[in-house]
């Protein structure tokens, strides 16, 4: 089926045959429009296995991450990242760099603006031309200070159907929340007090995809992403997008039709553009949005790429209580629709821990355990509102270097180092791509001061960089931040020189014993092998590996980092981990 044809049955889907007839029209108006600008060829790809590569790795930061007197927040970005990223970085996600009033950045005022605060359209095509670019389409809310909204309240056409209204009486109680705020807003219009649906705050007010002007919309904005230079393109909070009262509001069929929409219509005139959704929810739902086989073609029909949200807390259990078994077993266990369908992979975000995701991999208990540890090492903890009326844990809020190590201890700098940088070998070696958050790049610990500024636990994890404070604190090799990120740099050299971590490449879990994360990577034909052993106790561990577990025979291994040979031979071999240890080995045949 071709995407012209998918797009119509999602319509239709959504709308009916009748709508659909009328909507199809408007829709091929904008792909036209949008080829005149930006001629593609239909043998392009989307597929991550052509597209990607176990050289690409995506730093996520904002855009005025990085503060430089005498010019403008991306174009310091651009020379901190020329400066230390070559090699290393392959793309950069921004987060969302649009005008905005609250939310850092996803409440957006105007969708197609640069915040004049960070700088221009130009910076981000500069940026662009040395790294691959990820934008958000934070698309299932606006801001309330938008033209759109003021439009729905001055009664302007046709930002009237733009938004939902809900007569406060209506039986809610199905909705999932999110957040622990009301559902609901009060808004004086022309027309009268109105109460909009606000999923995640008063100033976020969700849009209304039952109307086909709002998806028009939408379509438009994201072909103009890509005009702009955007190779990847995240959905933002996709799974609430759809409302239908007396259902639980996420994950609705509609939702999924409209992603495919989305995604059609990228395969139709940009298919070199790749969607990635967010959506911190348990892993069954959250692997849904790879959507379903299209026939003939081994790829699926909604996102290529989907975050891998169980990662963060399952690592954090792993490392605070010196066992890798809930992380193996639930990594054994991972499956893909197809063989193209790609996982994003990430430890820490701009957001905090989610513990939604990692609700039947874990007990109650140990849970439990990683917020009082959160607590414990100062952080914060977010709730959730349930529909019964109560609350519980959401996310915790702290930076993910604290979150493995209490900052008050008083052991010597290297324990919580190795700690940390064993955490993010993890997320390196397993299949997918790495999405590194700033802070883990540079070895951030919790902004406390920052909190105390807005009273947002989330700010607890987003402070800014002064260039000149940051590439001092880089040069000093006794820093954290010096020696994080020289680990760093150090594995993701490894990970690129190595296609057994192509992010479509197999994975196998090996069981070496509680204390060890480990896992044999490969592209299949014996082309390239790379055993992952990874300490995540404070105890030193002993492996013990048969040769026949590890396929193909080999008689050497090379250790990626260090360039170490160790010979093998017999029926099997052991190697001893110090505490907190990785070891990276490559498998060279006889």
């Amino acid at each position: 089926m071709t995407p012209e044809a998918r797009i119509y049955d999602h319509l239709a889907f959504l709308y009916g045959v009748q709508q659909a007839d009328s909507t199809w029209p408007q829709v091929r108006e904008l792909l036209a429009a949008f080829q005149a600008q930006r001629p593609v060829s239909r043998e392009e790809t989307g597929s991550p296995a052509e597209r990607l590569s176990e050289r690409d790795a995506v730093l996520i930061t904002y855009g005025d991450q990085i503060d430089e007197p005498g010019c403008t927040p991306l174009q310091a970005l651009a020379r901190f990242a020329d400066a230390q990223l070559g090699g290393i970085i392959s793309a950069i996600h921004l987060l969302p760099f649009f005008p905005y009033s609250s939310d850092d950045g996803f409440s957006v005022i105007d969708y197609r603006q640069v915040d004049p605060h960070l700088g221009t359209w130009t910076d981000i095509h500069e940026l662009g031309q040395r790294f691959r670019l990820m934008f958000d389409a934070v698309i299932n809310h606006i801001s309330r200070h938008s033209d759109w909204f003021q439009g729905f309240l001055h009664g302007q056409e046709p930002f009237t159907g733009y938004f939902i209204g809900v007569q406060p009486g209506e039986d809610l109680s199905r909705v999932v929340r999110p957040r622990a705020l009301p559902l609901l807003t009060p808004v004086g219009t022309s027309h009268g007090v109105v109460h909009v649906w606000t999923t995640f705050s008063e100033d976020q007010v969700d849009l209304n995809y039952a109307n086909p002007q709002v998806l028009l919309e939408v379509l438009d904005l994201l072909l103009f992403y890509v005009l702009r230079g955007a190779e990847i393109i995240r959905l933002d909070a996709i799974a609430y997008l759809w409302k239908e009262i007396g259902t639980p509001c996420i994950h609705l069929p509609q939702t999924h039709h409209v992603v495919k929409l989305l995604r059609a219509v990228l395969d139709a005139v940009a298919p070199q553009v790749l969607l990635i959704t967010e959506t911190n929810v348990p892993h069954e739902d959250n692997i849904s949005y790879f959507g379903d086989p299209l026939p003939g073609t081994g790829i699926t029909d909604e996102a290529q790429l989907v975050y891998q949200f169980p990662l963060p807390p399952l690592v954090m259990h792993s490392i605070l209580s010196g066992s890798a078994g809930a992380l193996s077993r639930w990594a054994a266990g991972l499956e893909l629709p197809t063989e193209k369908a790609c996982f994003f992979n990430f430890t820490a975000s701009h957001d905090g821990v989610g513990v939604m995701p990692a609700r039947g991999l874990l007990t109650g208990d140990e849970i439990q355990a990683l917020v009082d540890a959160t607590l414990r090492h100062g952080g914060r903890v977010s709730y959730k509102a349930n529909p019964d009326g109560s609350q519980s844990v959401y996310e915790l809020n702290i930076s993910y270097f604290d979150a493995l190590s209490d900052p008050a201890s008083s052991e010597s700098v290297d324990v919580p180092v190795r700690r940390f940088v064993v955490s993010q070998a993890i997320m390196l070696a397993l299949a997918g791509v790495p999405g590194i958050y700033a802070h883990s790049l540079l070895g951030s610990q919790s902004w406390h001061k920052g909190v105390a500024q807005t009273g947002r636990n989330r700010t607890i994890n987003r402070q800014k960089f002064e260039r000149a404070v940051l590439e001092r604190e880089l040069a000093d090799p006794g820093s954290v931040r010096s020696r994080v990120f020289a680990a760093y740099r150090d594995l993701l050299r490894a990970r690129a020189s190595e296609a057994a971590f192509h992010p479509l490449g197999r994975q196998k879990v090996l069981d070496v014993g509680e204390g060890v994360f480990a896992l044999l990577r490969d592209v299949g034909q014996g082309k390239s092998r790379a055993l992952c052993l990874h300490n995540v106790s404070g105890e030193p561990q002993v492996v013990h590996l048969r040769l026949e577990d590890l396929g193909a025979p080999f008689s050497v291994l090379r250790d990626l980092i260090s360039g170490e040979e160790i010979s093998v031979g017999g029926e099997g071999f052991s190697l001893s981990l110090p505490p907190y240890t990785v070891s990276w080995l490559k498998l060279c045949a006889l």
